[in-house]
């Protein structure tokens, strides 16, 4: 298969389903999505990913929205979340803007808009109505995961005012806990490797991005690039629930643990974070 950034043949990667470019880096999966759909394995606890992650997605949302602010034309207001999922980035984004979400889940979009918040349940573009445009359009841990990737941008371009802005907060192939566990998986432990793509998951990732070539594929789009940096993959606020809840470890190994990676902080700063964030405005 061609890589749809550069058009280099890509090359298999370290499982059967995944694939990468070694000429501009972009990684791929042939995962199958099965939202809304009852699968053999576990179901996915909300309650619990709530517990492990809002913490630092509210802090880094709350980045997100300041960037937002700062870079959009005057008199912006008008914003959507693509993937809201459980609300948390639209209840910052409503102290800036006139916010709107789109959630395809609709069990977990469902909560979302129980909560009194403005959600849509459907995908994108197709849950808008004609004619609807906005000055933001934001995708949190989203683009990642859509395989028209193409066509997403494409609609981006058509449902934004002349120089609105795409922001794209996404995962970084180039992190220093996706390559560890590229190493990992080279090694014969492939379960970290897994877990970053969410493989078994009802929407796994399908696509692996570094800041240089997302900017090359989203340009081809209509859009320049107006911002790239990084946003913590780990904080200390929030970092005991996420640990308890992503290896459901307790006991004295959950303190250890976290007692740990409280330690490790300072110097995991010192290499590239696993979280990217860029933001494009439309040509």
């Amino acid at each position: 298969m061609a890589c749809i950034v550069c058009g280099t043949p890509q090359t298999a990667g370290l499982a059967g389903w995944h694939a990468s470019c070694h000429e501009c880096g972009y990684e791929s999966a042939a995962l199958q999505g099965a939202i809304n759909e009852k699968t053999a394995g576990a179901p996915v606890d909300e309650d619990e990913r709530e517990l492990g992650l809002k913490a630092l997605r509210q802090e880094n949302f709350r980045d997100i929205v300041d960037i937002a602010v700062r870079l959009a034309r005057p008199g912006a207001r008008k914003l959507l979340d693509v993937g809201c999922a459980h609300g948390w980035f639209l209840e910052t984004a409503r102290e800036r803007f006139e916010a709107l979400g789109i959630e395809p889940d609709a069990v977990v979009g469902g909560r979302t808009a129980a909560r009194g918040l403005p959600v849509r349940q459907g995908y994108f573009p197709d849950a808008l109505e004609g004619g609807e445009r906005f000055d933001v359009i934001v995708f949190n841990d989203v683009i990642e995961h859509i395989p028209d990737i193409r066509a997403a941008l494409d609609a981006c371009h058509a449902r934004l005012e002349e120089g609105g802005l795409l922001i794209l907060n996404l995962p970084n192939s180039a992190g220093f806990f996706y390559r560890l566990s590229k190493t990992f998986a080279r090694m014969g432990w492939r379960s970290p490797f897994e877990r970053l793509w969410q493989k078994d998951l009802p929407s796994p990732h399908v696509h692996y991005f570094r800041p240089t070539n997302l900017e090359r594929l989203v340009s081809r789009h209509g859009f320049e690039r107006l911002h790239s940096g990084e946003l913590p993959s780990l904080r200390a606020k929030g970092l005991l629930e996420r640990i308890r809840c992503a290896g459901n470890i307790s006991g004295p190994s959950l303190y250890l643990q976290y007692a740990a990676v409280m330690c490790a902080l300072p110097l995991l700063r010192l290499f590239p974070s696993d979280i990217i964030v860029s933001v494009f405005r439309k040509t």
